[in-house]
């Protein structure tokens, strides 16, 4: 199977970029079953990357139902060892405004119907997450603001809510007390997964519009709002894909070792010789390294 050096995980966009550039689509297997999407294989700016739809083709899997154990682990058995991920979101504060760019450096996780890890039986792993996106890739996408002409707001804390449903507005003023400055329904467990998996993970979130706690300019126009809204989107994706393109040309520089790619290092809390045959050839992908048949 063709290999990549770097995923890319979003909406059609960026998938849209890279068909342009004559992408082949490929089906992987996983032990989770299919991912969102087939993987689109192609070479951006000089780098192997794989994109992955997350919502499928045609947006028709809810924030709720993406296989993010499928994504991450097709990403993984396709190579690739650093993620950045992009998605919408609204504002919980006046600063970040629609159309910005904001390069996430902390989440809160909210969601409670997804299947969180890979280490839900046989083996107990616990990876540290105080960090939960990668350092060097999140440079790596600050560094790329000047080159791709766009501002970029360089940190900003997450909030990953389950949905479908969009906030009550009490739920926004908590969010904002909390620290929160972005609400969106996808990146959890998605970084999680990554992190596990050893993959650098970055994500680039996309302001769509302010959250419930402030009142929409026209809004006793709902459709005047909805088009708004998808205008904020389509010019904060024209942004972003400027800037992941930048940012992916200088990956040479990310590719260097990264602690993120040594995760379960001191992370695998079962007894090696617990572990049974089965097992092993289940995780081999992840853990392989860390598990000698012998022991």
């Amino acid at each position: 199977m063709a290999q990549a050096d770097i995923g890319i995980m979003g909406g059609t966009g960026l998938g849209d970029v890279l068909a342009r550039r004559g992408g082949q689509a490929v089906d992987v297997d996983t032990p989770y079953g299919p991912p969102s999407s087939k993987a689109v294989l192609a070479e951006w700016e000089g780098v192997r990357v794989a994109y992955l739809s997350r919502h499928g083709p045609g947006h028709l899997i809810n924030p709720s139902s993406v296989p993010y154990r499928a994504n991450i682990w097709a990403l993984k058995q396709l190579g690739v060892s650093a993620i950045i991920a992009s998605g919408a979101v609204g504002s919980l504060r006046e600063e970040f405004q629609p159309g910005h760019l904001v390069v996430c450096d902390q989440v809160i996780d909210k969601t409670f119907r997804r299947p969180a890890t890979f280490f839900d039986q046989d083996i107990v792993a616990h990876v540290e997450f105080a960090e939960p996106f990668c350092p060097r890739l999140r440079q790596a996408l600050l560094d790329a603001e000047e080159k791709a002409g766009t501002a970029v707001h360089p940190q900003g804390t997450y909030v990953c809510m389950e949905g479908p449903q969009f906030s009550s507005r009490a739920e926004s003023f908590m969010h904002q007390q909390w620290g929160g400055d972005l609400i969106g329904m996808t990146l959890m467990p998605e970084a999680k997964l990554a992190r596990e998996a050893e993959i650098c993970y970055a994500a680039v979130a996309l302001v769509t519009d302010y959250d419930c706690w402030r009142p929409h300019e026209n809004q006793e126009n709902p459709d005047s709002v909805l088009q708004a809204v998808i205008a904020n989107l389509n010019r904060a994706t024209e942004s972003a894909t400027r800037l992941i393109a930048a940012a992916i040309g200088a990956f040479g520089e990310v590719s260097r070792p990264c602690s993120c790619r040594e995760a379960l290092k001191l992370a695998i809390w079962s007894d090696p010789k617990a572990v049974d045959q089965r097992a092993r050839e289940r995780f081999r992908p992840l853990i392989g390294r860390y598990l000698a048949d012998n022991q």
